[in-house]
């Protein structure tokens, strides 16, 4: 999408948290636990399991589980309720002992994955598979074209630069070249107007901090200036392509590597002229009053003005603007005049034409609009609609092209439909074919007669389309068609069905399988989940789903469940706050759904999800534990009682509520994973499905002690008790959420994950 689509929707990614499958891979955590924290945490010797049993179908051990310190001084008072917070110790990611503890748990959980007896034929068969050339849209900057491509097994992608479409490519800038392990990321990054300078990210093992840095494009060489203390940053170049806006943090006392768990406050806007010091940054827009707001900033088309976004949370934003033509030396703060004075809605700077600026909102739309906003006559009752609601289908995002039109991708029933509009009267000129998928990729500009968009879905890898505006009639044409070696789509088969919720709320859910597959309950399945901060999980393609169904036969189904944005603000508000109940009960719904048209039985269901999708899963195998035979919880928000208390997760409370609180906090309390464990005790309280909990070391998002308090209140929890499936922890270094994850890490942790649900649900391996 454009460049202000991007810009515009960058806080909204990091409020995401995670909903992608991109998982965490852990190195060999080697023999790091001290002699003495060994005796400690052992009652036999480290690293063991014992006593294999199965039961229908699902393979049980025992474990030595860690016997950790529990403080039960730390209690705290909510409302006159006093809650006990026994491994509050785990919160110091520094500590010794919070070191000793996560190499007990890795050394647990190392030997049980190592010793599936298919680990290498699902590695071997997972790096073959993703061994595919993977591809961006190619995008112009100034008079040459940019795209990123993957050869396969590259661990980060690599920027090319060619001088026309059909030119010789050459490599622009190559990230695997920055650390020998590819853990060094590109985070982000704008070209000047010109396309004669670019301006890029680089975070380190998966933190959101980044460092901005500064290329010359015709020459290839690098600024001398580096721009730290950044993070969740928008990036804008004025139009004079001299200087670039971009949102910092101030200095700060202790690391800032992504390990810590300090709240993040007092961002800054910044500007920053070409090649100078970063200490001669102008500071042009601050809110010292307000030092939880981020602050994100667009230069318009035009270059005249600044819009200026804040947003405290992950949802809504003020609008203000600063007139760049009365400011042409940017020396001191900008003068800002406010156009929304309330967080009751978003708004997203599309594209102007004079003073006239046209945002998408969904202010009075719960499926948002498009309407304009005139800067020199900018009060609410001027506003004009350019296009409006639709009943049924969301504005998902639109950009600007060809001078005087407007591309719209709406999402339909959780499916990508592509439109062009008018940029003048708002009336639709085209909707470009697309089969049942989704739109995952676009550029295009304004001033440039051409798009490129990607399309992708379940079973087609990604084909990318070509539009030239200069040709009529309009007809994109493959500029670039994916092909997975070892992959034919023709297997297998999609199906959307809608089933019924706890409350009788119809649910969407895409399943997919091999054809022909029998419905006798005999079915693994794999069921992903999100549900959260209005995000769409739309159909993609997956090489570890891939292989789930290839090979173990499985069938995955991914459930449109309440909190997400498929059907709007109406269907994101039904699954937040005191809606999040509806989040459990669509997931368990979807669960309940399978075992019931015969695609499988609960000890064959694993259930899966990342982030606010740990959350679901944690959630979820606390208050029905019988329903599925494995989870996968993934850099999860685990403990809603805190989480606000550290680094972004203040951010979240538009989503979930605060325990600070006292109507919130007895909510909160209902469903925290943390505080809901309840460990089997052979009387009706079944136990806790094979669990296995990820997080990563400098997981700056959603910090480790989530996960880290958690398993270890889980562990203690059920000893003694008749818990026989195991329930471990995978903590990887040099790792974080999972952006810019390297592709070595990202297989190895999938081929654990595969390695784990194969061992607990004694899955066979088809080769």
């Amino acid at each position: 999408m454009s460049n202000c689509v991007v810009a515009s929707r960058f806080f909204a990614n990091h409020c995401n948290l995670f909903a992608n499958l991109r998982l965490f891979t852990l190195k060999n955590p080697n023999n790091l636990v001290s002699t003495t924290f060994k005796k400690k945490l052992y009652s036999t010797k480290p690293s063991s399991f014992f006593g294999a049993s199965t039961s229908a179908g699902v393979k049980t051990m025992s474990f030595n589980y860690p016997e950790v310190r529990r403080d039960e001084t730390v209690v705290d008072d909510y409302f006159g309720t006093k809650i006990s917070d026994p491994y509050r110790w785990l919160e110091d990611p520094d500590s010794k002992e919070t070191k000793e503890f996560i190499d007990a748990e890795n050394n647990i959980t190392r030997p049980y994955l190592d010793s599936c007896p298919v680990k290498k034929d699902i590695n071997d068969r997972l790096t073959e598979l993703w061994n595919y050339p993977k591809y961006s849209c190619p995008f112009r900057r100034g008079d040459r074209y940019f795209f990123f491509k993957n050869t396969g097994l590259q661990n980060q992608s690599v920027l090319y630069v060619q001088d026309t479409l059909d030119g010789e490519p050459r490599v622009f800038l190559d990230p695997n070249k920055l650390s020998e392990d590819g853990t060094v990321a590109l985070s982000g990054s704008r070209f000047t107007e010109d396309g004669a300078t670019f301006a890029y990210g680089l975070s380190a093992s998966g933190s959101d901090w980044i460092t901005i840095h500064f290329k010359d494009v015709a020459t290839g060489e690098d600024y001398p200036e580096v721009l730290e203390k950044v993070k969740f940053a928008s990036m804008s170049w004025s139009k004079d392509n001299k200087g670039l806006f971009y949102s910092r943090y101030p200095d700060q006392t202790g690391k800032t590597d992504g390990s810590e768990t300090e709240v993040n406050r007092d961002q800054k806007l910044c500007y920053h002229r070409l090649n100078t010091a970063q200490s001669d940054d102008v500071l042009v827009v601050e809110f010292p009053e307000e030092p939880l707001w981020r602050i994100g900033a667009e230069v318009t088309d035009c270059g005249k003005y600044l819009i200026v976004s804040p947003v405290k949370d992950c949802r809504d934003n003020l609008l203000y603007f600063a007139d760049l033509g009365k400011s042409p030396d940017i020396s001191g703060k900008l003068p800002l005049t406010q156009i929304v004075f309330k967080f009751e809605a978003d708004y997203e700077y599309i594209t102007n034409e004079g003073s006239v600026c046209i945002f998408r909102t969904n202010k009075d739309a719960p499926n948002y609009r498009l309407i304009k906003i005139d800067l020199d006559n900018p009060a609410q009752e001027n506003w004009e609609t350019l296009i409006a609601e639709d009943e049924k289908d969301v504005l998902d995002w639109a950009s600007a092209v060809d001078k005087d039109k407007l591309v719209i991708h709406y999402v339909r029933d959780v499916k990508s439909v592509l439109q062009l509009h008018s940029l003048t009267t708002g009336k639709m000129l085209q909707t470009f074919d697309l089969a049942v998928g989704s739109v995952v990729g676009f550029s295009g500009k304004k001033e440039q007669s051409e798009i490129f968009y990607a399309f992708s879905s379940f079973l087609t890898p990604g084909v990318i389309y070509h539009v030239d505006f200069k040709k009529t009639p309009l007809k994109p044409t493959v500029f670039r068609e994916v092909e997975v070696k070892g992959f034919d789509a023709s297997q297998y088969e999609v199906k959307q069905v809608f089933y019924p919720s706890k409350d009788s709320t119809k649910v969407p859910m895409f399943i997919v399988h091999k054809k022909d597959l029998k419905q006798d309950g005999s079915n693994p399945a794999l069921v992903y989940g999100y549900g959260g901060f209005n995000i769409n999980i739309q159909p993609s393609f997956s090489v570890t789903r891939l292989v789930f169904m290839q090979h173990l036969d499985g069938i995955v189904a991914i459930p449109n469940i309440r909190g997400g944005g498929e059907y709007g603000e109406r269907w994101h508000n039904a699954g937040r706050l005191l809606n999040k109940q509806n989040v459990f009960d669509d997931f368990q719904s979807a669960a309940e759904y399978l075992v019931k048209e015969n695609y499988t039985r609960p000890g064959l269901i694993t259930i899966q999800g990342g982030s606010n999708g740990g959350l679901l899963v944690a959630a979820c195998i606390n208050q029905r534990p019988d329903l599925y035979g494995a989870a996968i919880v993934q850099v999860g928000v685990l403990d809603m009682l805190r989480f606000q208390k550290f680094t972004i997760g203040h951010a979240w409370v538009s989503d979930y509520g605060s325990s600070d609180d006292e109507a919130q906090f007895r909510y909160l309390l209902k469903y925290s994973p943390l505080h809901n464990i309840a460990p089997p005790d052979g009387n009706g309280r079944p136990e806790y499905p094979a669990t296995l909990v990820l997080t990563a070391d400098h997981d700056d998002r959603v910090v480790p002690l989530h996960s880290l308090k958690f398993i270890a209140a889980l562990q203690h929890a059920v000893k003694g008790s008749p818990q026989r499936r195991p329930l471990l922890a995978r903590i990887d270094t040099k790792a974080g959420h999972g952006g810019g994850k390297p592709t070595a890490k990202i297989i190895e942790e999938h081929t654990d994950i595969l390695c784990f649900m194969s061992q607990a649900l004694e899955l066979k391996f088809h080769k």
